[in-house]
């Protein structure tokens, strides 16, 4: 079938966060299970948060996880454009899964009417071999300011000729001033493409909304497709931007039920925190209280283990966690007896030094780590970018040899030292990590470590020795969590009216 014909259908929302990301994820799982195949497809995503794909290269993962939804294998070509913030103002230009440059809001937003053919090509590549691309926007087409050089919405619905629904959502108040305002600013030429709207997470009685219906018709024209009610959840699948840890909400729920010990596990929330998804088989745990401490907070002396996440830009994160005093935190809680564990970024900070002579993630410069792992790192030479399986190495004594591992690695850098003797992990063939004498402090590149069972029941086990651990099956709870979802959407939404409106785009 010819790109140009294949239905395709855009979710652009009234502000972020209105829940864009799980609605294209449940709607792929839905028309999936209908038998359609079904491609996930974002032109410019913004996050840290980044997933690599089968074909190489590094996507937002919140297309990753619209990919499972939809049973398919990832590709750069899902999302062509992928921010990644390293400072208020500036980012790293990922273009169809590689580096291209790093650039100032100011600049980028003169480089980006040049990348919109890369993005056509890519919503091509994806089209040719789909009966159906779902296709979501970024940020709001509210933002009239930035349409000369728009490619993330109408500036990409007007080059593709794409349907788009408008999603609202009711739970922060204000909804049908979001809607009408989003139409009213828009101009005729692009009003032309906005076919209907979705209010999304609705509480309570939904027959209470429909005089609200009529007053979007009025003022707009547009056709509902329905009120998705609010979907409780929404927590136990992968959030795709910082936000999830600006609430915390997921993270710190367990009080303990008596029966077993609560494990807590302190995370320093970094202002650059990347691929923090890392944290969700451990927050999903019945017994880990995990604690995402904020700026101004302290780590508590009773946790059983810090865990330091990855990090867009190590030594800005690392001037800020000292900034903080969580470096004092963390030596204290070493000298008690505690366990550290780092991942990527994090790694990099447990060592005695991090260099960045040629300003890879920022200026150029050099600091001193926290010391409790004898490495150094370099951030030097070309970026490390796989899909990674592996298994534990059993000489250190800290696990069992042969527990199977998966995950990824991204990151720029390069770390060695005396530590790295004790690495703990063989890594399509090479060894990764670094073990403390004191056995206590972990440092690894793997993303998605926790994500196996097997190993999550046994790093737990580690911090208390002696007391059974009754993991979860995290990996299983994902699939069902889409299965759920799409269910959800197929009570609530008109997905056979959507379809329809994807294949009028033919």
């Amino acid at each position: 079938m010819n790109a140009q014909s294949v239905p395709a259908l855009m979710l652009q929302g009234t502000g972020s966060d209105v829940g864009k990301s799980l609605l294209v994820a449940g709607l792929c799982r839905a028309y999936a299970r209908r038998g359609l195949r079904v491609r996930p497809f974002k032109p410019q995503n913004m996050s840290n948060n980044a997933a690599v794909t089968d074909d190489g290269g590094e996507i937002g993962r919140a297309q990753a996880l619209q990919a499972r939804a939809a049973g398919v294998a990832t590709t750069v070509h899902m999302n062509p454009v992928l921010l990644k913030p390293q400072s208020d103002i500036g980012a790293q230009v990922v273009v169809q899964g590689k580096v291209m440059t790093s650039a100032k809001a100011r600049d980028y937003y003169r480089l980006k009417r040049d990348l919109l053919p890369k993005v056509v090509e890519s919503f091509e590549f994806m089209a040719r071999d789909a009966d159906l691309v779902l296709i979501e926007g970024a940020g709001s087409p509210a933002e009239v300011n930035l349409r000369a050089s728009d490619i993330a919405n109408m500036g990409f619905a007007e080059a593709t000729r794409v349907p788009v629904i408008l999603v609202g959502d009711i739970d922060r108040g204000g909804v049908i001033a979001s809607i009408v305002g989003t139409y009213a600013l828009l101009s005729e030429d692009d009003r032309r493409w906005l076919k209907g709207y979705v209010i999304n997470k609705f509480r309570g009685d939904v027959s209470l909304f429909e005089p609200a219906t009529d007053i979007i018709n009025e003022a707009c024209g547009l056709k509902s497709y329905g009120i998705a009610t609010y979907w409780s959840g929404a927590h136990k699948l992968p959030a795709e931007d910082g936000v999830a840890l600006e609430k915390a909400a997921k993270y710190h729920r367990k009080q303990g039920d008596g029966k077993d010990a609560v494990l807590r596990i302190a995370v320093p929330h970094l202002p650059r925190i990347a691929n923090f998804d890392d944290l969700d088989p451990l927050a999903a745990e019945d017994d880990v209280d995990l604690l995402v401490i904020k700026p101004g907070d302290v780590i508590p002396g009773d946790c059983d283990l810090v865990l330091l996440p990855g990090s867009k830009s190590t030594l800005a994160d690392l001037a800020f966690l000292k900034e903080q005093g969580w470096d004092i935190d963390i030596l204290a809680h070493h000298r008690r007896g505690g366990h550290v564990i780092g991942i990527c970024g994090g790694y990099q900070m447990l060592g005695r030094m991090v260099h960045d002579p040629d300003g890879v993630e920022g200026a150029p410069g050099s600091a001193a780590g926290l010391g409790l792992l004898d490495v150094e790192t370099v951030m030097a030479g070309d970026k490390t970018l796989r899909k990674t399986t592996g298994q534990t190495r059993g000489e250190n004594a800290v696990f069992a040899a042969g527990i199977p591992v998966d995950g990824y690695e991204i990151h720029m850098g390069r770390t060695d030292g005396p530590d790295r003797a004790r690495s703990w992990l063989d890594l399509n063939g090479l060894s990764d990590g670094a073990i403390s004498g004191d056995r206590r402090v972990l440092g690894c590149y793997l993303h998605g470590l926790f994500g196996r069972d097997e190993f999550r029941r046994a790093f737990l086990a580690t911090l208390r020795p002696g007391d059974v651990r009754r993991t979860t099956q995290f990996e299983a709870s994902i699939d069902a969590a889409l299965d759920e979802l799409a269910d959800h959407l197929e009570a609530c939404l008109d997905l056979d009216g959507m379809l329809e409106l994807a294949k009028s785009r033919a």
